[in-house]
Parts: structure tokens; C-alpha cells; sequence
């Protein structure tokens, strides 16, 4: 894989809007998690990660066939952090037709459609849907034909549900269309929005914790769901601090909502970023885990990372900031991962008190300043859709 550069990114969750938000809570240790407050869910004993000002942050009328959580959520990323402004940089650079649109999604605006049909079913109604609501909020194209609407671009476009792989794989699918000379450039990116059967599909598999996660706590007992959209602008032959040097991508299919207990589909997602990226193991200097707060997750994914990187490097997961915000989850903590390249610093992992003794990772408790050249994210989701993606400092 040839190196992409990473030339801009934004994102919300639940720390913060935008990077400078962002960037104080990582390294102060600030967690955005809450008791669920959630007013759909609220029956819900459990800890979110809810964005609150999406509350009150308005489409503008001509994207209003799109107006759901998550499309809000995805707007008022796209207008942090000059975001916008470098976009049209590179419009003007490549064209419209010339930059891609990749963009990762699990519920898309579902929220609209279970808040639609339970209002209906209170009055024994048929649920109404206007005529665009499929085309605008409920497809999961629909967050991808409102980012190229709003950033005026006009080449090829894609989405992606694969769970919480999602928007870790938007980077695979924006490599491999510049590299056939589909695009020049791509806008990657990804959005999840709190949702009810999110919120009661895994209380209902018993994985929704009652408290703040714990990832890699001797004691941990689940996840909390957050929500999150992220964006960040990927182009070739362009000077940046940090660049995607390569992406592996498998689905071991092993259960629909369980991995490999022995992280099988996640070393051969971890082996082939390697291999796609031509560094040895031994070069990565630290692993931004997907780190759930699961009993089982945890440890198939650290067995995973020792057998690939048996020199055990240090490793962390930041759903401790943020909570799981699925299929937004990818872009968030690959974005984590590159400010931890820029910065020369490992973010710790909030909530975890005491490492699980049967874990071989060397997981980091407290934020710390290292040397690191090359880094992981990873992203593991439902059905064995897991992706790595491997990033490097510019040398």
C-alpha cells in the first residue's frame, strides 16, 4: 500500500467538540462519560457517552431530508476544526469529481426510525414516513450523501456497515480507490448516533455495563455505548505529521456477536496491515486497542496482540474518554492514535484500576510521553469484521 497522508481531521464525542476539546481531556485524563441521561433509554442503568450539544445544534434547511441524531452529529463535526476550509483546498487542487467520499456507519439514523414507529404504535397508527426518509436518514448511505453534499464534492462515494469495524475500514476502501485512480483524494470518515436497539441489544446480550467501562480491569464487566462522527482528509504525495502506511482488513465469521477466543480473525487483520504497510513487527511502538470493557473481548483481542507482536509493546484503549461509539468507534481511535504519534505520548486507560493478571499485554494505565514511529488502532466488530489499521510518523 502506498502511504496516505493524513492532511486534516475533526470529530465530536462525548469529551468534547472538536480537537482542542479533545486533545486537553486525552492528556488530562478526562473522561466524557456519564449516567445515562439518555430520554429514550433512561430506563437503562448504565454509563454513556452522550454528545450534548447535538441536542441543540440545527441542520441547515437544504440538508433538511437528512435532519436525524446522526446526521447532526456528522454536520457538526464537519464544521470543527477548520475542517471545511482544507476540503475546499483540495477541491480546488484535485476537483470535485476527483476527492471520494468513504464513510462508516452501524445504525446510520435508526433513532428516527424506532422514535417514528414507537409513537405510532401509542396510537395504534400505521408509523408515516416521508417520502425521503429512506433515502435520507435511514439508509446507511444517507450519512455519506449528506458529507458530500455539505463539503461540495462530487466523486465516488461509499458506505460502510461492518459494526464497530465501520469506520476503520472507510481507510482500506479510500486506499484502494485512489490507487486505481478512482480519486485523487478521499474524505474518510464515520458517524453513530445513541440509539434504542443499540442500547437494548446489548443490555439484551448482557454486555451493557452498569457502571463506567473498564477495559483490561480484572474486573470489568461490559461496554458503554457512546456516540461520536469523525472525518479526516487523506491525500498522496502531501506533507503531514502522520500517514496511513497500510490497512488489514478479515472476517472469521466465527460467532455474530463473540470473537475467536483466540483473536484468530484479529491477528490476520494485525498481520496483514503489517505486511501491507512493509514493517516488522518490532517497528510498532505501541497499540490503540479496541478494548470493549468485555470479559471476552478483551482477552481474545490481547491474545491476538501478543501473538503478532510478541515484543509486546504498549497498549491502551481510550473507551474510557469516549465509550464504544461503535460504528464511529474506527475513526475516532485512529485519530487518537495519530495525535498520539504527533505528540510522542500514549494515552492511558481511563478506568482500568487493576490489569487482568491473565492478560499479556503491557497495557498502560497512566498517560506517559514515549518514542513511538509506528502505531495500531484496531477495530473489531460483530460477525468477525475486524480491521488494523498502522500508522507512521512522518520521518
Amino acid at each position: 500500500m502506498k502511504p496516505l497522508a493524513i492532511t486534516a481531521s475533526t470529530l465530536v464525542n462525548a469529551c468534547s467538540v472538536g480537537w482542542a476539546e479533545f486533545g486537553d481531556a486525552l492528556v488530562t485524563g478526562r473522561s466524557g462519560l456519564r449516567r445515562n441521561d439518555f430520554a429514550p433509554a433512561a430506563m437503562l442503568e448504565t454509563f454513556i457517552g452522550r454528545v450534548e450539544a447535538v441536542d441543540t445544534h440545527d441542520l441547515p434547511a437544504r440538508h433538511a431530508m437528512f435532519d436525524c441524531r446522526a446526521a447532526r452529529l456528522v454536520h457538526l463535526a464537519l464544521e470543527q476544526d477548520g475542517f471545511i476550509a482544507k476540503v475546499t483546498r483540495a477541491r480546488e487542487r484535485y476537483g470535485a469529481h476527483r476527492i471520494g467520499v468513504f464513510v462508516g456507519t452501524s445504525t446510520s439514523g435508526i433513532l428516527s426510525t424506532e422514535t417514528t414507529v414507537r409513537e405510532a404504535s401509542r396510537d395504534a397508527r400505521v408509523p408515516q414516513f416521508p417520502p425521503t426518509f429512506y433515502a435520507g436518514r435511514h439508509s446507511m448511505y444517507a450519512l455519506a450523501r449528506l458529507v458530500r453534499a455539505h463539503l461540495g464534492l462530487a466523486g465516488v462515494a461509499q458506505a460502510i456497515s461492518t459494526a464497530c469495524s465501520s469506520s476503520a475500514k472507510v481507510f482500506g476502501a479510500a486506499s484502494r480507490a485512489i490507487e486505481a485512480g478512482l480519486c485523487d483524494a478521499g474524505v474518510v470518515g464515520g458517524a453513530d448516533s445513541l440509539a434504542l436497539s443499540t442500547l437494548h441489544g446489548f443490555r439484551a446480550l448482557g454486555l451493557l455495563s452498569p457502571q463506567a467501562c473498564r477495559p483490561c480491569d480484572a474486573s470489568r464487566d461490559g461496554i458503554s455505548i457512546g456516540e461520536a462522527a469523525g472525518f479526516a482528509l487523506l491525500e498522496r504525495d502531501a506533507d503531514a505529521a502522520v500517514h496511513v502506511s497500510g490497512v488489514g482488513e478479515s472476517a472469521d465469521a466465527w460467532h455474530m456477536s463473540t470473537p475467536h477466543p483466540e483473536g484468530a480473525g484479529a491477528l490476520r487483520a494485525m498481520r496483514a496491515a503489517l505486511t501491507a504497510a512493509r514493517i516488522d513487527a518490532k517497528d510498532v511502538g505501541y497499540v490503540n486497542l479496541h478494548g470493549t470493557g468485555t470479559v471476552v473481548n478483551d482477552a481474545a483481542e490481547d491474545k491476538a496482540v501478543s501473538a503478532a507482536l510478541p515484543h509486546r509493546p504498549p497498549v491502551s484503549s481510550t473507551k474510557g474518554y469516549t465509550g464504544h461509539a461503535l460504528g464511529a468507534a474506527g475513526i475516532v481511535e485512529v485519530l487518537v492514535t495519530a495525535f498520539a504519534l504527533t505528540r510522542q505520548w500514549i494515552p492511558g486507560t481511563l478506568g482500568c484500576r487493576e490489569v487482568d493478571a491473565a492478560l499479556a499485554s503491557s497495557v498502560v494505565l497512566d498517560s506517559c510521553d514515549a518514542t513511538i514511529a509506528h502505531a495500531i488502532s484496531n477495530s473489531f466488530g460483530f460477525g468477525g469484521n475486524n480491521c488494523s489499521v498502522l500508522l507512521s510518523r512522518a520521518s
